[in-house]
């Protein structure tokens, strides 16, 4: 994989729409609300630094946890792959991620740059999943694992960046932009729910993608 530009590419737009950058913006709009505008930098970096840890956390050890409970990994993909389909029917059509996470959300002061923005906002259930996903040891080599690392830190970037310039954002877009967006991104996820699903059910042997089903 870690020559193939398409997949890298692949990985890349998963990580991208799991994490919804985009679609944090109202929560980091919330939660700064009561945060003087000189802490906002602070608030941001924060934030993208613990939801970097806890995915990297799932991203090293989380397929170790599944296999050592006795789980096959081609179990896991397909509840993943089941879980990420939930995730983006709720971001399609319930009630929208910023606004059930900012009515969760409390307005004091750094703090809300661990709940609700670095988790579950950033570091969301459906990004734990996906990087577990991504990085399974039986398919992917610990050169193809270190460029998921890679791509993951790329994306969680990006998402500074975009907090940073969130007031400007918050301009250009406003509220009501960025929930639109987000809804666009949870058809996309949805896609790569039904893709995992079917990764899932060709690891345990009940799919060939290349010539139909096998025995059930």
């Amino acid at each position: 994989m870690i020559y193939d530009p398409s997949a890298l590419l692949r990985e890349f737009i998963t990580l991208l729409v799991v994490i919804d950058p985009i679609g944090s913006l109202p929560v980091f709009y919330f939660a700064t609300a009561a945060v003087p505008a000189a802490l906002h930098w602070r608030f941001a970096l924060r934030a993208v630094l613990v939801a970097w840890i806890v995915l990297m956390a799932f991203l090293v050890v989380g397929q170790l946890l599944i296999e050592g409970l006795g789980l096959r990994f081609g179990s896991f993909q397909i509840a993943g792959g089941i879980v990420l389909f939930l995730f983006a029917l709720t971001m399609i059509f319930g009630e929208s991620k910023p606004e059930r996470e900012i009515e969760e959300a409390g307005r004091s002061d750094l703090s809300g740059a661990i709940f609700p923005l670095a988790m579950p906002s950033i570091a969301s259930p459906g990004a734990m999943l996906a990087v577990v996903v991504l990085t399974d040891n039986h398919q992917n080599s610990i050169p193809d694992q270190i460029a998921t690392a890679v791509l993951l830190t790329i994306v969680l970037v990006l998402t500074l960046l975009l907090l940073l310039l969130g007031t400007l954002l918050k301009k250009l877009l406003g509220n009501s932009g960025a929930l639109v967006i987000s809804r666009v991104m949870g058809i996309i996820l949805a896609t790569v729910a039904v893709d995992a699903v079917l990764g899932g059910l060709a690891e345990v042997g009940v799919l060939d993608l290349k010539g139909g089903t096998g025995p059930l």
